[in-house]
């Protein structure tokens, strides 16, 4: 079926005055009041494809609509251009990093402008760029003064796929690296961290007010691991003057320990395990540190417990009981987590029991289970109830135990109340060339030295050789690693190690706000009028990596002095996360080869009935499959748009009867189309105000169809023409550019400068409404009243229903609920 317009044409006009133009730039000064909305830096790997599509539509959507309530919307876009994906074509390829991705970036950029969403590109941010280079390297040093970076030798997840380390959030459940898929396993390496752990309960804390999905801020809450207990000073057996030092949440079950565990990594390990136990020892700890701690935390993937536990040949000393209870060695326990020791209560821990079933350890419960809970086959409970078997704490409830044991520790001084944390301090080194360089000199006199903020940015080397032998290329290049200490001016290595890419991604919104000012990272006036961003996008799956980080540096940025205590210490005051995109049950993704690039549609349906496709196809917040019938829907999409040009456009087949339509006074068909147009305006704006993309599209859908039958009659020329204007403006956010050329060609003027369409209040208010009619919770009558119907004329109205009248069978109702005006519930009974 021949297009009712030329798409192509079209879209190409409009992207190149939005750009020529500077239609969507946006200035500081603007004095409309400001609306900050952005959607997440992408990392720049090829053309677009449909997930981007998916998100920078709905970025548009929220720009376009935001502007034309009267807002200066800030909508810039960058690109997190560093990371492995370059480094890797790099040794693939020989093509440079700096040359592969600035190539991607192009790809990336055209797929955007072509797709029609507007950014102000003058504030385009690029994490490569020199520039940008500089501050992220001003940053770490002022963090590294005020002790918030620091170096530590550490056991760290090491991908040797990748070749480099990675932080906890970047290995998956099953132990393996989210990026490479390969299996990783622990190392110990002296690297650079940031102490994400000091801000660890404002983090937690300030997750309440936030304008989040509950999915998100559950998913921080639960990395944050906030965890209230006590540490417990253990005496071991035969040693005087020794003690193991042991954390718990629930020092009230101290009655119940009969054994203890220390991790592998305990430095007490070796001293307090027993020649005639030291063989199985080390083949547990030679297996531990072959495995990421995510898999040690997983009962599934590291295997059965007989393989997971070695005795020492120690016991240590239960405080409240003095019974002798003996020490292990097991790789569930982690050394970066509490005190790298637990006491172990098998009648109230599943593991703790199955460990101690399997060496034949007694158990002893300290809380009452249910009635009938042993009978039934019960294990461990873990649940409240009365304390038993647990001398001075009997009787009592959880709670109640847990404070009086620990102020019995106190009084022994043998034990404090204590607070841990699952969070880590963020591990920011990587071995990688294609990332921000450290700015640290090594000398072997003063040791780590910052290099001189007038000496920055340091920048990597052009002519490096790319080989994957799990150290930075930089290493290598002896020009780079040899130098001279700030300090004492003798001769001194670099640091080779560069940042994890996500801190390029943890303050670029604030570099937005001015990155014209070269003396600054952040511009204060600009940072303090634009911040928070009021509406961030983007996908769940950096619930934990990317939010988490930005929440901290924007905290860390304010308390250094590098950011205006006057933007506030949250980043993002609303969060929408989008669903994914499926294609045979999985995401779509390049290294899947499951990807649909959006050219196909631009050069066939166009861009608009691709972006109305995807507001359409379902909620935003639903992931949705990519099948054989979607390209039907586009198609559906594309025709849907013809029909609004043969609707709209001057000289229209539709059209054409309007120009020549009556004039005079108003019909009572004329008022129902009024009222129908009014009441999508409501509609409409309800709908995208609540995220609701697929509603607003089907409501324009009944909108049009409605003005298309009316066309077809006698209308009333200036209600089709105020309705076929209205339809334009509903649809400008969605699909810009068809509704800007229609409206140039009826107007002779710039749809980008409309307000949005104001509803009149008593044409949307409905006259007459259906009321659903109950008798004992079953629907028996449907009775048209007027809107404004009071609660006794409805209860009158239905009582006299001669449906309702056969349902009472002459009974007399008990009770009469109204909800005026759609409901009325009658009770017999």
């Amino acid at each position: 079926m021949a297009r009712a317009y030329d798409a192509q044409a079209i879209e190409q006009k409009w992207q190149a005055r939005w750009r020529d133009e500077g239609t969507f730039e946006v200035d500081n000064d603007d004095p409309r009041p400001p609306f900050y909305a952005l959607c997440m830096y992408p990392y720049p790997s090829g053309p677009a494809h449909q997930g981007h599509v998916r998100n920078y539509t709905f970025g548009d959507l929220v720009t376009r609509y935001q502007r034309m309530q009267g807002r200066a919307v800030l909508s810039p876009l960058g690109f997190d251009s560093f990371g492995l994906p370059a480094e890797n074509a790099a040794i693939r390829t020989g093509t440079h990093p700096r040359e592969f991705t600035e190539a991607r970036i192009a790809e990336l950029k055209e797929s955007l402008v072509r797709l029609g969403a507007v950014y102000d590109w003058r504030r385009e941010v690029r994490s490569h760029d020199p520039s940008y280079i500089h501050w992220n390297q001003v940053i770490f040093l002022r963090f590294l003064e005020a002790g918030l970076a620091y170096r530590a030798n550490a056991p760290v997840n090491w991908c040797p796929g990748c070749q480099t380390v990675l932080a906890n959030e970047q290995v998956l459940a099953d132990g393996t690296c989210e990026r490479s898929g390969d299996p990783v396993v622990t190392r110990d390496l002296e690297q650079w961290f940031f102490r994400i752990t000091g801000y660890a309960d404002e983090l937690l804390d300030a997750l309440e007010d936030l304008e989040w999905p509950e999915r998100v801020k559950v998913m921080q809450r639960n990395w944050i691991g906030r965890s209230e207990g006590a540490e417990i000073d253990l005496a071991v057996a035969g040693r005087p003057g020794m003690t193991l030092t042991v954390f718990t949440t629930r020092p009230d079950t101290l009655f119940g320990m009969t054994y203890a565990v220390m991790a592998p990594e305990h430095p007490l390990v070796d001293e307090l395990t027993a020649e005639a136990c030291r063989s199985d020892v080390e083949d547990l700890r030679e297996r531990a540190a072959s495995e990421s701690e995510i898999q040690r935390m997983s009962s599934a993937e590291a295997g059965p417990l007989d393989k997971r536990g070695a005795f020492t040949g120690s016991s240590v000393v239960n405080p409240f009981t003095g019974d002798e209870v003996p020490l292990f060695v097991a790789d569930y326990v982690l050394m970066r987590y509490g005190t790298g020791a637990i006491m172990a209560v098998p009648a109230e821990d599943q593991r703790d029991w199955a460990f101690a079933k399997l060496h034949r350890l007694p158990v002893v419960r300290t809380v009452a289970p249910p009635a009938g809970w042993d009978e039934q086959g019960g294990e461990a409970y873990s649940g409240d109830g009365a304390k038993i078997n647990s001398g001075f704490l009997n009787g009592l409830g959880v709670a109640d135990a847990k404070a009086r044991a620990i102020e019995r520790l106190e009084e022994q001084g043998i034990g404090r109340s204590t607070v841990n944390y699952r969070l880590r301090d963020w591990l920011v080194s990587r071995q990688r060339f294609w990332g921000c360089p450290i700015p640290i000199v090594h000398c072997p006199v003063h040791g780590p030295v910052p290099v001189p903020t007038d000496q920055l940015p340091v920048l990597a080397p052009t002519d490096v050789e790319f080989l994957p032998t799990g150290q930075s290329p930089l290493a290598a290049h002896q020009g780079f690693l040899h130098t001279t200490c700030p300090v004492c001016g003798g001769p001194a290595t670099r640091e080779t190690d560069t940042m994890d890419t996500f801190v390029d991604s943890s303050w670029y919104f604030l570099r937005f706000c001015d990155p014209f000012d070269a003396n600054e990272a952040i511009e204060p006036a600009a940072a303090i009028r634009w911040m928070p961003v009021d509406q961030y996008i983007g996908g769940i799956e950096h619930a934990i990596l990317h939010l988490m980080y930005a929440r901290f540096y924007t905290r860390a940025l304010v308390d250094v002095g590098l950011a205006p205590a006057g933007l506030g210490r949250e980043p993002f005051r609303r969060l929408f996360t989008q669903g994914m995109i499926r294609m045979d049950g999985s995401k779509m993704s390049k290294s899947k080869g499951n990807l649909i690039a959006p050219s196909r549609y631009y050069d066939t349906v166009g861009a608009d009935a691709l972006r109305l496709f995807h507001l359409f196809v379902g909620p935003p917040t639903d992931d949705f499959d990519w099948t054989d019938q979607t390209d039907e829907v586009i198609e559906g999409c594309g025709r849907f748009l013809d029909r609004l040009w043969r609707l709209a456009a001057p000289r229209g087949p539709d059209a054409a009867e309007a120009a020549s339509g009556r004039t005079g006074p108003l019909t009572g068909e004329d008022d129902a189309v009024r009222r129908t147009v009014h009441r999508a305006i409501q509609q409409v704006q309800s709908d995208i105000e609540r995220w609701s993309y697929n509603t607003a599209v089907a409501h324009c859908m009944e909108l049009a169809n409605v003005l298309r039958a009316y066309a077809r009659k006698d209308p009333n020329a200036g209600v089709l023409a105020a309705g076929c204007d209205t339809l334009l403006l509903l649809l400008a956010p969605m699909t810009p550019h068809l509704a800007c050329e229609l409206w140039e060609r009826r107007h002779g003027t710039r749809l980008e400068t409309q307000p949005w369409p104001s509803f009149d209040a008593s044409l949307v208010a409905e006259e007459t409404v259906t009321m659903v009619v109950q008798v004992n919770g079953k629907v028996r009558d449907r009775v048209q009243v007027p809107a404004t119907i009071g609660e006794e004329d409805a209860q009158a109205a239905v009582l006299t229903s001669p449906r309702v009248i056969e349902a009472l069978g002459g009974a007399a109702p008990a009770r009469v609920v109204v909800r005026v005006p759609r409901l009325v519930n009658i009770v017999t009974a």
